[in-house]
Protein backbone atom coordinates (compact mmCIF):
# COMPACT_ATOMS: atom_id res chain seq x y z
CA UNK A 1 0.00 0.00 0.00
CA UNK A 2 2.68 2.48 1.01
CA UNK A 3 4.94 1.50 -1.86
CA UNK A 4 2.35 2.24 -4.54
CA UNK A 5 1.64 5.63 -3.00
CA UNK A 6 5.35 6.40 -3.02
CA UNK A 7 5.59 5.30 -6.64
CA UNK A 8 2.64 7.51 -7.57
CA UNK A 9 4.25 10.45 -5.77
CA UNK A 10 7.54 9.83 -7.56
CA UNK A 11 5.77 9.67 -10.94
CA UNK A 12 3.86 12.86 -10.19
CA UNK A 13 7.05 14.63 -9.16
CA UNK A 14 8.89 13.42 -12.26
CA UNK A 15 5.99 14.49 -14.49
CA UNK A 16 5.81 17.95 -12.92
CA UNK A 17 9.58 18.43 -13.28
CA UNK A 18 9.44 17.31 -16.92
CA UNK A 19 6.57 19.64 -17.75
CA UNK A 20 8.28 22.57 -16.00
CA UNK A 21 11.56 21.86 -17.83
CA UNK A 22 9.72 21.70 -21.16
CA UNK A 23 8.92 25.40 -20.73
CA UNK A 24 12.61 26.25 -20.27
CA UNK A 25 14.10 28.27 -23.15
CA UNK A 26 16.47 26.46 -25.51
CA UNK A 27 19.50 28.57 -24.62
CA UNK A 28 19.21 27.47 -20.99
CA UNK A 29 18.84 23.84 -22.07
CA UNK A 30 22.07 24.12 -24.06
CA UNK A 31 23.86 25.51 -21.00
CA UNK A 32 22.41 22.65 -18.95
CA UNK A 33 23.85 20.13 -21.42
CA UNK A 34 27.24 21.85 -21.19
CA UNK A 35 27.13 21.64 -17.38
CA UNK A 36 26.16 17.96 -17.57
CA UNK A 37 29.04 17.30 -19.98
CA UNK A 38 31.57 19.05 -17.72
CA UNK A 39 30.42 17.15 -14.62
CA UNK A 40 30.36 13.83 -16.50
CA UNK A 41 33.90 14.45 -17.73
CA UNK A 42 35.04 15.11 -14.16
CA UNK A 43 33.38 11.90 -12.95
CA UNK A 44 35.04 9.91 -15.76
CA UNK A 45 38.43 11.36 -14.81
CA UNK A 46 37.93 10.43 -11.16
CA UNK A 47 36.86 6.90 -12.13
CA UNK A 48 39.90 6.56 -14.39
CA UNK A 49 42.16 7.73 -11.58
CA UNK A 50 40.57 5.20 -9.21
CA UNK A 51 41.09 2.35 -11.68
CA UNK A 52 44.49 3.17 -13.18
CA UNK A 53 46.15 5.26 -10.48
CA UNK A 54 47.18 8.84 -10.02
CA UNK A 55 50.83 8.90 -11.05
CA UNK A 56 50.91 12.46 -12.43
CA UNK A 57 48.67 13.75 -9.63
CA UNK A 58 48.95 17.39 -10.71
CA UNK A 59 47.60 16.41 -14.14
CA UNK A 60 44.65 14.66 -12.51
CA UNK A 61 43.95 17.66 -10.29
CA UNK A 62 44.23 20.03 -13.24
CA UNK A 63 41.77 18.02 -15.31
CA UNK A 64 39.20 17.64 -12.56
CA UNK A 65 39.46 21.25 -11.39
CA UNK A 66 39.15 22.42 -14.98
CA UNK A 67 35.90 20.47 -15.40
CA UNK A 68 34.47 21.49 -12.05
CA UNK A 69 35.49 25.14 -12.49
CA UNK A 70 33.97 25.25 -15.96
CA UNK A 71 30.75 23.74 -14.62
CA UNK A 72 30.59 26.33 -11.83
CA UNK A 73 31.15 29.17 -14.30
CA UNK A 74 28.47 27.73 -16.58
CA UNK A 75 26.02 27.62 -13.66
CA UNK A 76 26.80 31.27 -13.05
CA UNK A 77 26.17 32.00 -16.73
CA UNK A 78 22.85 30.15 -16.57
CA UNK A 79 21.76 32.18 -13.55
CA UNK A 80 22.67 35.47 -15.24
CA UNK A 81 21.07 34.62 -18.60
CA UNK A 82 17.80 33.32 -17.12
CA UNK A 83 15.08 35.87 -17.81
CA UNK A 84 13.04 34.75 -14.78
CA UNK A 85 15.85 35.79 -12.45
CA UNK A 86 15.01 39.30 -11.21
CA UNK A 87 18.44 39.96 -9.71
CA UNK A 88 20.18 40.13 -13.10
CA UNK A 89 17.37 41.65 -15.16
CA UNK A 90 19.46 44.70 -16.14
CA UNK A 91 22.46 42.62 -17.22
CA UNK A 92 22.52 41.98 -20.98
CA UNK A 93 23.20 38.36 -22.02
CA UNK A 94 26.22 39.48 -24.04
CA UNK A 95 27.85 40.87 -20.90
CA UNK A 96 27.14 37.65 -19.01
CA UNK A 97 28.70 35.61 -21.82
CA UNK A 98 31.73 37.92 -21.93
CA UNK A 99 32.18 37.43 -18.17
CA UNK A 100 31.93 33.67 -18.67
CA UNK A 101 34.58 33.69 -21.41
CA UNK A 102 36.95 35.93 -19.46
CA UNK A 103 36.62 33.87 -16.27
CA UNK A 104 37.16 30.67 -18.25
CA UNK A 105 40.30 32.16 -19.76
CA UNK A 106 41.65 33.05 -16.32
CA UNK A 107 40.69 29.61 -14.96
CA UNK A 108 42.48 27.77 -17.72
CA UNK A 109 45.55 30.00 -17.51
CA UNK A 110 45.81 29.09 -13.83
CA UNK A 111 45.34 25.41 -14.64
CA UNK A 112 48.02 25.48 -17.35
CA UNK A 113 50.33 27.23 -14.89
CA UNK A 114 49.57 24.52 -12.31
CA UNK A 115 50.59 21.82 -14.78
CA UNK A 116 54.02 23.41 -14.97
Amino acid sequence: MGRSATTKDAHALFHSLRSAYAATPNNLKIIDLYILFAVATAVIQVAYMAIVGSFPFNSFLSGVLSCVGTAVLAVSLRIQVNKDNKEFKDLPPERAFADFVLCNLVLHLVIINFLG
